[in-house]
């Protein structure tokens, strides 16, 4: 009898440390099961945030790379406002001009790609590109966010010149190589480089004039010391219509709507254009998801009424789309002008 109770007692433990042990072992399995709930949690929103999510959470700094006053910089104050609006931070424009641009565009390009510095340019950007040895890849340092707008540009001549029309300029720059002064606003520039791209379409040869700015070419060809300029309409136009110039082509591939009765250089000279642009791009580790809210913000802007008649009134028609599109138009501009540049060995400063 004396053993039977002791096998008893001896189970009786045995089953009560187990049990002890069973309930220690649910209790530190729940421990383990929230413990790693919380981490996967933890890492959930950690990627949530790292994505973009809580984007921005600071003022955003908006580089122009062109002093106050010009149309990249007027078209950058008149977005910075709603793009605060719309994301809830205020986006500043800082403008950083000098050496054509590119002290401005490199502050953009190296930039910390966190999303709070974004750059605009203009078509001077592929230019420069070609024209330039640059510290930065032009091309594959950047991270295309959206083009703002397009413009054509438009050719006019003197009037004390025999030339009313595209053919007219061909036969005459033929006979009379070199002695048909073409002024710019500056070597490398896209009125240079356009009036070279039509050099070399044309088969003509014309003589550059460098100026510092359009607006002084302007007055050269109004006073009649140049014959040719390529430039803006936006102030070249004025001058058609009062018969102080005679407008002679637009450099799209089509007509412009707003100048119907001008004809397109590539109606005489196939395959001819050259767009101006205005774009905004980020630095190139800039997140994906960052471009494209960027993006998506913009292309929504782009519709409101005000930003059209800001863009028609620099003479430019609404671009938006997708950074691909953006990111297509500047390799095809880019690898244009190099040719251009090599082909007609174009120096910086000459």
């Amino acid at each position: 009898m004396p053993a039977v109770t002791d096998g008893v007692s001896v189970r009786r433990r045995e089953a009560g440390a187990t049990l002890f042990m069973d309930i220690r072992f649910k209790a530190v399995l729940a421990v383990f099961i929230a413990t790693g709930s919380a981490v996967i949690a933890g890492s959930t929103m950690a990627q949530s945030t790292s994505s973009g999510q809580a984007y921005p959470s600071k003022p955003i700094r908006l580089i122009v790379p062109f002093a106050p006053g010009g149309p990249v910089d007027g078209m950058a104050r008149v977005l910075a406002p709603q793009l605060s609006a719309s994301f809830k931070q205020s986006v500043v424009v800082d403008n950083r001009p000098g050496a054509s641009g590119m002290i401005g565009i490199e502050a953009g390009v190296r930039a910390n790609p966190d999303g709070y510095t974004i750059l605009m340019v203009s078509s001077s950007y592929a230019g420069s590109a070609a024209t330039y040895q640059l510290p930065y890849d032009p091309v594959n340092d950047v991270a295309p966010i959206v083009l703002l707008g397009v413009a054509s540009q438009l050719a006019a001549v003197h009037p004390s010149v025999p030339i009313a029309s595209v053919p007219e300029l061909i036969a005459y720059a033929k006979a009379n190589p070199d002695k048909l002064n073409y002024g710019s606003s500056g070597t490398g520039g896209s009125v240079h480089l356009a009036t070279e791209l039509f050099n070399q379409m044309a088969g003509t040869r014309m003589t550059h004039v460098p100026y510092k700015g359009q607006g002084p070419a302007l007055n050269d060809v109004l006073g009649g010391q140049i014959q040719l300029l390529i430039g803006s309409p936006m102030v070249i136009y004025p001058h058609v219509k009062s018969n102080r110039l005679r407008g002679i082509a637009v450099t799209s591939a089509k007509r412009s709507d707003a100048m119907p009765d001008i004809p397109a250089f590539a109606e005489t000279v196939p395959g001819y254009e050259n767009l101006s642009w205005q774009a905004v791009l980020g630095p190139k580790a800039l997140p994906r998801e960052i471009a494209t809210r960027w993006n998506s913000e913009i292309n929504r802007v782009l519709q409101l009424p005000e930003m059209r008649e800001r863009l028609a009134s620099d003479s430019m028609a609404v671009a938006g789309g997708s950074p691909e599109r953006f990111f297509d138009r500047l390799q095809r501009d880019v690898a244009k002008w190099r040719k251009v540049v090599k082909t007609a060995n174009i120096k910086p400063g000459g």
